[in-house]
């Protein structure tokens, strides 16, 4: 719970993710919303009139960036996409994906993955005391 809540602050106001779509080279935002060593989920807005659906085991390239210019590539495979309907009443399709961890670059990528998870771990909320807790 800790790492969930951690990683959506982290995702909507620190770390821009972009999807790289094979089909004619189009680049779209997608909103992070989960993530682990074999995968993450992402969702992008969902008009069922207007979007196509991508297909499974599509293979694709997320951009996580980490400053305005720079980015790390990530290869992953779509496992599955499913409609979801956010507490605000918008319609999202989400989609599970399948890191390759062959790519050099997810090295990057579970090494930044290990800190979520260490920092959901080690980490302490802050509840306003003065003192200081060094371990």
């Amino acid at each position: 719970h800790k790492r969930r809540q951690f990683e959506r602050v982290l995702f909507n106001n620190f770390l821009g993710a972009y999807t790289v779509v094979d089909q004619g080279g189009s680049i779209y935002p997608v909103s992070l919303v989960d993530v682990s060593y074999e995968g993450c989920l992402f969702q992008v807005p969902w008009d069922v009139k207007r979007d196509t659906k991508m297909e499974d085991d599509a293979e694709l390239t997320m951009r996580m960036y980490f400053t305005n210019q720079s980015f790390i590539p990530v290869v992953m495979k779509i496992k599955y996409g499913r409609e979801f309907i956010a507490d605000d009443g918008q319609t999202y399709m989400q989609y599970g994906c399948e890191f390759d961890a062959s790519m050099p670059s997810f090295q990057a990528v579970h090494a930044f993955i290990d800190f979520l998870y260490k920092f959901a771990e080690h980490s302490s909320l802050d509840k306003g005391s003065k003192k200081v807790y060094f371990l």
